[in-house]
């Protein structure tokens, strides 16, 4: 929403339209103060995702329909059981969504709070991997875990370069400022960028295709392919063009 409040007023000035709502929206939105009051959890240590949240829920197998006296019985399907109802509270599990203050730039460079961030992005039990980010902790409880039946875990495990796009664009920006943390940015930048374009060109050769996504315990490509998508993205890291 930052990001699009932000083309919007762009585009607004540019065809001569009037735009202070989106510069407006774009000033909320990007607010430090704001941000940490709605999302900074102690607990985590970290940003996350507030709403109703359930911290018990599990897949259960049931039949898909009656049984019925001479006939096979019916197939088992997978249903989504909730012990604890949801109710309002922060979804404690460090990912990729952790990361958009830093990857919107809304934090500034001295901040101790992307000091934290930077800090544990090289931690391999978190989102480190020799491949690239991966998009949700190794130790978070929904690491791997589907939702439903027919809803694997999409962005509960994979690499995906979009988002690693995101992070180098914002790890090169932070480097070129000064002081301890940009150091530390710089210091990241240049291994998470050689972690992704190895990998990348490795599946490339590989297997011929670009794809959709990475493995984040092999750095096999999966899902869709060709996939020349946003994980053509790797010929602007490439090229260092963020």
């Amino acid at each position: 929403m930052a990001v699009t409040s932000q083309l919007m007023r762009d585009l607004a000035e540019m065809l001569s339209f009037d735009g202070e709502k989106y510069e407006a929206t774009f000033q909320l939105l990007t607010d430090p103060d704001l941000l940490d009051s709605l999302h900074w959890s102690e607990e985590l240590g970290s940003y996350a995702d507030f709403g109703l949240h359930s911290r018990r829920a599990r897949l259960e197998a049931e039949d898909a329909g009656p049984r019925v006296a001479g006939k096979p019985p019916p197939p088992r399907i997978l249903v989504r059981k909730v012990d604890d109802p949801p109710s309002p509270r922060f979804v404690n599990m460090f990912g990729y969504v952790s990361l958009f203050p830093m990857l919107l730039r809304i934090l500034k460079a001295d901040s101790k709070k992307l000091g934290s961030i930077l800090e544990r992005l090289e931690d391999g039990g978190l989102l480190w991997t020799p491949y690239g980010l991966r998009s949700l902790a190794a130790n978070a409880p929904l690491y791997k875990a589907r939702n439903t039946e027919h809803d694997p875990p999409y962005w509960r495990n994979p690499i995906w370069i979009n988002l690693n796009f995101l992070a180098l664009k914002a790890l090169k920006e932070y480097s070129e400022e000064h002081g301890p943390i940009p150091a530390l940015a710089r210091e990241t930048y240049g291994k998470l960028r050689v972690a992704v374009l190895e990998n990348v060109m490795r599946e490339y050769w590989r297997t011929g295709y670009i794809w959709e996504q990475y493995d984040d315990v092999t750095g096999e490509g999966k899902g869709c392919r060709p996939f020349t998508g946003w994980s053509s993205l790797v010929l602007l890291i490439m090229a260092e063009d963020y």
